[in-house]
């Protein structure tokens, strides 16, 4: 049975979640730590068949999952995938299938550092996991709206300990955009699949 990094637990406080599907504006670099907006934070173009994201990973408050990612930018993993959960007024989740939903191995689960005191506001990029808090592999979301309920609340059980924010996006928002808008369905018994497929072509770090 394939094993799908999701949002756990999402669904239950998806009301508070999916309040405003336009979203507030992009998060603005002073609502960063001035350690999140340096320059020498590392930038990652992905390249997608609606058009080309970069993100900004923050290696400072989030170390383990900033180094996680890139390691598989590094062994190409995410070329060939797709985002394969997609809700509007919410978020787009990838990283971990292929355009035949078939499901990608991983490397091993990494600590949550949803402690660092980043939010799930538009825009940021954060892990994916189970109900288990250290479960995150390789599949991450863009959040389209500030997603408040996503943020670390205490270590008390999985749904308290939160969603690790680890980057965000600097360029091609518009592109998320457009992807949170596609048509979606069932397919291979998960929900809110693109019914035309939104791969990943590549991810690479830029120099």
């Amino acid at each position: 049975m394939l094993r799908s990094l999701m949002l756990a637990a999402t669904l239950a406080f998806a009301g508070a979640a999916i309040a405003d599907e336009a979203g507030p504006a992009a998060p603005k670099a002073e609502d960063k730590p001035a350690s999140a907006k340096s320059a020498e934070n590392p930038r990652v173009l992905l390249k997608t068949s609606m058009g080309d994201i970069t993100v900004e990973l923050f290696q400072k408050e989030a170390p383990v999952s900033t180094r996680n990612f890139l390691a598989y930018v590094d062994k190409k993993f995410y070329d060939g995938t797709i985002f394969h959960r997609v809700i509007n007024g919410f978020m787009i989740q990838g990283g971990g299938f292929d355009k035949t939903m078939r499901q990608k191995g991983t490397l091993d689960s990494i600590e949550n550092e949803a402690t660092n005191g980043l939010k799930n506001k538009r825009g940021t990029l954060a892990m994916a996991r189970t109900m288990d808090p250290h479960s995150a592999t390789s599949q991450f979301f863009i959040n389209v709206v500030d997603n408040p309920a996503l943020d670390f609340t205490s270590p008390a059980d999985g749904r308290t300990w939160g969603y690790a924010v680890f980057g965000r996006v600097v360029e091609g928002m518009d592109v998320v955009d457009a992807i949170k808008a596609v048509p979606t369905g069932m397919k291979n018994g998960m929900a809110d699949v693109p019914e035309s497929p939104v791969e990943i072509l590549s991810a690479t770090l830029i120099k």
